[in-house]
């Protein structure tokens, strides 16, 4: 009986096979008990507190667990190959479209309610009766808080590309104080506001606009202060820090 040889063939790709994680699922839970928290503490009804802080304590847990998998993967195990990020960048890009088509709804609602002002608000705009806010007070100076955050990122961006390290630090510092200036001022602009979300169709568009527009700043502003973090620890290179992209 003759003996046969076999040759293992073994298929190479330069795609990442996830391993098993836990954290889909926590997040999942922890995103449950922050809507169902936030709508019950909104309308008093008992334990919405208590559900909400759980929510949030969860909510950043997971932040942290899975950005550390995220990152380990990325930097120590390099996981993230040219394709991969090719996906992610992919991934992101659909993202972004995604929230075009959210705010263009708010931007849709806006107009059509400025444009073409109803007789049930007086046939003007601003609602007769209401009064706003004027443009030229903090919502100039956090539109100049905005750009200068966009400018200074930008510059960041190109420091890494560069190599240097300690100007993409400073620049970097410059965009989280801008950010946190601009949530601190919207925030003031909120509680000083002469006018609340149930006034109307000018208050409701006011708010769920310029509300999703500083939870963007707010999570943009947590997602660089990982970006400074990481760049202190020397994750990014100047070929690879699409963490930071």
């Amino acid at each position: 009986m003759s003996m046969k040889s076999y040759t293992k063939v073994i298929h190479r790709h330069p795609y990442h096979l996830v391993d098993p994680s836990p954290w889909p699922l926590v997040a999942s839970i922890g995103a449950l008990s922050l809507t169902f928290g936030g709508v019950m503490f909104m309308h008093n009804y008992s334990g919405g507190s208590q559900l909400l802080l759980i929510g949030v304590f969860t909510v950043l847990y997971v932040m942290f667990t899975w950005w550390r998998d995220v990152i380990r993967e990325a930097s120590f195990e390099g996981q993230h190959t040219e394709a991969v990020q090719e996906g992610l960048r992919l991934g992101m890009i659909l993202f972004i479209v995604s929230e075009v088509m959210f705010f263009f709804a708010f931007f849709w609602a806006f107009f059509t309610s400025s444009l073409a002002p109803v007789f049930n608000i007086g046939g003007v705009w601003p609602p007769a009766g209401l009064e706003v806010i004027s443009p030229w007070g903090l919502p100039l100076l956090n539109t100049i808080l905005l750009l200068s955050s966009g400018a200074t990122v930008t510059w960041a961006h190109h420091a890494i590309v560069g190599g240097l390290k300690n100007e993409a630090q400073t620049s970097l510092y410059l965009t989280l104080t801008f950010a946190v200036y601009f949530t601190a001022f919207q925030a003031l602009e909120y509680l000083e506001s002469p006018f609340s979300i149930s006034d109307g169709v000018y208050g409701s568009t006011f708010f769920m606009a310029t509300g999703f527009h500083g939870f963007h700043v707010l999570i943009g502003t947590i997602f660089l202060s990982i970006c400074a973090v990481r760049l202190y620890f020397d994750h990014f290179s100047r070929q690879h820090h699409f963490g930071f992209e």
